[in-house]
């Protein structure tokens, strides 16, 4: 069963939005099973339960965990007007997410586990670090039907204006990851603060008093990276360790490419060095990882002469030639207790703004020690 060339799933979708928008099916009334549907199509199990989940991602059905499908009623709904209209009966949450990696699954699960159990369905959406498709989605999902979004933003300076819109309209939002000053969104972080405090509180219990914070992007570009900064400061000005801006480097993605990455790191590390830098404090782990390769190369060794540590604790940081020590988020509870905090929104059973921080946690691994006298100017032993 196909028809000019649609996918299968589609078909059916169309022919059963057809039979809504006719009333041939009323609001409340039951659609035909997963089973039925596909027998009676001629199609797996698997393209009418898609063609299912995109009906109620409209906004037109609506699914009860061990029932069936329903259809939903629509509020001004006409021929001439077929698009759903927003409504918290709609048991579905949107999660908007930068990119797909194993945190981010973790944070799904933990989503997911939660609103399973209390009768919601997540669909997940990719911004792919583009601002413009981050708009995108935040303009078109409010219009599709989810009750709610769980926004992982890009940063928390790009879209403030639409997220404040949304906020102000009385639609369920929370962020993860960051949060936003300005606005009283309730939002779900790590404690990145404590996890900057922590970094560099050890290193200097390790002896080290030349600790530098590096950072691809700026500090005010993301939340996440300005607390972690904030910590890295209160942990030496607590231990009277004068802050050298000469030790803060940010803000570079820009200049780095493939071509010039090898050489932009090793002239970053020989300036930090020569400026008697034993320790450096990284943004996160991939850059804490680049930055461990190219070091190595120039012949320095990670933890005698200079220590490096992460943050996130991801696959990769486990898995290098000097495992990486780091600061552990806890995704999957940041994923359940977003989901937990935007089921209150939409049942309105808690509407206050919280701001909760997920404790994070030390893993020390090999590429962090004391400090050694043996480093040069050259960066070389």
């Amino acid at each position: 069963m196909q028809a000019d060339n649609k996918p299968l799933y589609m078909v059916i979708m169309e022919g059963l939005k057809e039979k809504i928008r006719s009333g041939e099916y009323v609001p409340d009334q039951q659609l035909p099973t997963e089973v039925e549907l596909a027998e009676q199509s001629g199609v797996s199990r698997i393209t009418s339960k898609r063609a299912l989940i995109e009906l109620e991602r409209e906004g037109l059905i609506y699914r009860i965990r061990g029932s069936g499908s329903y259809v939903k009623k629509q509020e001004g709904f006409s021929a001439a007007d077929p698009g759903p209209v927003h409504s918290n009966s709609n048991r579905i949450i949107s999660m908007i997410l930068p990119y797909m990696a194993t945190s981010e699954l973790d944070i799904i699960k933990g989503a997911s586990d939660y609103l399973d159990a209390k009768g919601y369905y997540l669909s997940i959406h990719d911004s792919d670090w583009s601002k413009d498709k981050e708009k995108d989605l935040l303009l078109r999902v409010p219009k599709n039907g989810p009750s709610g979004i769980i926004l992982y933003p890009i940063s928390t300076i790009s879209n403030v204006d639409l997220i404040h819109a949304i906020h102000w309209n009385d639609y369920p939002i929370v962020t993860i990851d960051q949060y936003f000053e300005s606005l009283p969104i309730t939002s779900v972080v790590s404690d990145n603060f404590e996890g900057g405090y922590m970094t560099a509180k050890r290193l200097i219990e390790l002896g080290h008093d030349r600790i530098a914070f590096v950072s691809s992007i700026s500090i005010g570009f993301r939340s996440s990276v300005r607390d972690r900064y904030q910590g890295y400061c209160k942990a030496l000005k607590d231990h009277k360790i004068p802050i050298d801006p000469e030790l803060v480097v940010t803000d570079f993605y820009r200049d780095v490419s493939p071509s010039n990455a090898k050489a932009f790191y090793k002239a970053m590390i020989t300036k930090l060095t020569q400026s008697g830098v034993t320790a450096i404090q990284a943004e996160h782990d991939h850059l804490a990882v680049e930055l461990l390769k190219n070091v190595l190369e120039m012949g320095i060794a990670v933890p005698e002469q200079l220590s490096i540590v992460g943050f996130d604790d991801h696959l990769i940081a486990r898995h290098v030639e000097v495992p990486l020590t780091t600061i552990a988020q806890n995704y999957n509870e940041i994923g359940r207790k977003a989901a937990e905090l935007i089921v209150r929104l939409i049942e309105r059973t808690d509407t206050a703004h919280h701001h909760v921080k997920v404790p994070v946690r030390w893993v020390e691994r090999d590429s962090t020690a004391a400090p050694s006298d043996i480093l040069t100017v050259q960066g070389q032993s």
